[in-house]
C-alpha cells in the first residue's frame, strides 16, 4: 500500500478534501483491490484470445485462462510473502482468480450477444 500511495492518497485527497483519514485509506484499498481484479481480467481475456486464435477447443480456450491465473497469482502472492514490504493474502489470489473468471465471462457475454444479432 506504501507503494501505490505516492501516486493514489495525493488524488483521493484532491477529489475528496473533506474525506477523513480513514476514508482515504478506505477508498485506496478499494482502489487496489479493483487494480487486482482489472489486472487479472486482462490477463484471461489476452490468454483466451491466444488461444482462440490457436484454434484450441472452446472449452480449453475458457479452462486454461483461469488455470493461468491461478498459477500466476498463487506465484505472485508467494512471491510476496518474502518482501517485507509487502503483504501476502490467500484472499488475493482469490481476487485474483473472480477478476479472471470476470474478464471471461465478459467474452463469453460479448460473443453470446454478437451471435444472437446475426
Amino acid at each position: 500500500m506504501s507503494q501505490t500511495s505516492r501516486f493514489i492518497r495525493p488524488l483521493l485527497h484532491f477529489l475528496f478534501p473533506a474525506a477523513s483519514e480513514e476514508t482515504i485509506q478506505l477508498y485506496h484499498a478499494y482502489i487496489r483491490k479493483a487494480a487486482h481484479v482489472t489486472e487479472y481480467a486482462v490477463l484471461a481475456v489476452i490468454a483466451f484470445r491466444t488461444l482462440k486464435l490457436s484454434r484450441a477447443p472452446l472449452t480449453v480456450s475458457y479452462l486454461l485462462p483461469i488455470a493461468l491465473v491461478m498459477l500466476i497469482a498463487s506465484i505472485d502472492e508467494f512471491n510476496q510473502s518474502f518482501e517485507p514490504s509487502r503483504t501476502s493474502s490467500p484472499y488475493d489470489v482469490l481476487l485474483d482468480i473472480a477478476g479472471g473468471i470476470t474478464g471471461l465471462a465478459i467474452v463469453w457475454l460479448f460473443f453470446r450477444v454478437r451471435r444472437s444479432n446475426k
